[in-house]
């Protein structure tokens, strides 16, 4: 399966984000991408810098203009897309929600962020109710996907779960970055904990992980910090956790990589985790803490 990543830079002019998108897009699908992810709340800026009842303006239904745009883009070029959305379900209610368009543009599938960080610089709890839908992978033409989004990346159990329900790869959009005032080796220590936590769930559960984050610097409107720079760093790791590729930290790119899923089963029988899983002894792990 050929996967196109596309790593972009966005601006507070969503029109503008969305056609370069649709052109990286394009770029993708003729390079070969059958299956193409985009990162996280792509359409626009990553508003959760700031707690702004205004902003809200910017949710939309599932389906609505986002899906309809990108579904006839995922028809006309033959495509499997992975959209990250602000979702407005009802007056008050909205998610952070990824949709699956399946290649005749309808929607194969949606999953609602489970995971809600509420971090200086990432106010999403004001904006986003926690998921309801549980940890489903989603069908389409190209194999069953585990999607799940940006905070929930750091959590072994929502990837343990997808692939127990029968997902063959997670996908995780994301929009990570620093805050101006860390220390270089802090900068390090954060960018290589995200990217060995993932690697580890493709190893634990002999799955590729696809994670395709934004880039670029985007002032904080309120003044409080000095915004964030989106460290990029999108990758592909294998069912062993090993780097089939990892993009740039501050450049847009589109790059298609090939996945084997067929390789993941020859894994699961050289470390056979799911065999020898104690699920016996794992009540704890549905309690909040245990000491």
């Amino acid at each position: 399966m050929k996967v196109g990543l596309i790593q972009q830079s966005n601006t507070a002019d969503r029109a503008a984000n969305v056609e370069k998108l649709k052109g990286n897009i394009r770029k993708a699908a003729a390079e070969g991408a059958e299956l193409v992810v985009l990162q996280e709340l792509h359409n626009g800026l990553y508003f959760c810098q700031t707690e702004d009842p205004s902003l809200f303006d910017q949710a939309e239904p599932i389906p609505g203009p986002s899906t309809d745009t990108f579904g006839a883009l995922a028809k006309e070029l033959g495509i499997v897309l992975v959209l990250s959305l602000f979702e407005r379900r009802a007056p008050g209610l909205y998610h952070n929600t990824a949709v699956v368009l399946e290649r005749d543009g309808s929607i194969a599938g949606k999953y609602r962020k489970m995971h809600i960080p509420d971090d200086p610089a990432y106010y999403e709890k004001f904006y986003f109710t926690p998921g309801d839908l549980g940890f489903e992978p989603i069908e389409t033409s190209v194999g069953w996907l585990g999607v799940l989004v940006c905070w929930d990346q750091w959590y072994p159990e929502a990837a343990r779960l997808m692939a127990m329900r029968g997902a063959e790869v997670l996908i995780y959009p994301t929009a990570i970055g620093w805050e101006s005032s860390d220390t270089e080796a802090e900068k390090k220590r954060q960018l290589d904990a995200w990217m060995t936590v993932q690697r580890g769930h493709a190893v634990a559960n002999g799955l590729p992980v696809i994670t395709v984050n934004r880039t670029g610097h985007e002032p904080d409107p309120s003044g409080q910090t000095r915004g964030i720079q989106f460290w990029g760093n999108s990758f592909v790791a294998g069912p062993q956790g090993e780097l089939l590729t990892v993009l740039p930290d501050n450049e847009e790119t589109v790059r298609v990589v090939e996945i084997d899923k067929v390789r993941c089963e020859n894994v699961r029988r050289w470390w056979p985790f799911f065999r020898d899983r104690r699920i016996d002894a794992f009540g704890g792990l549905t309690e909040r803490f245990l000491r």
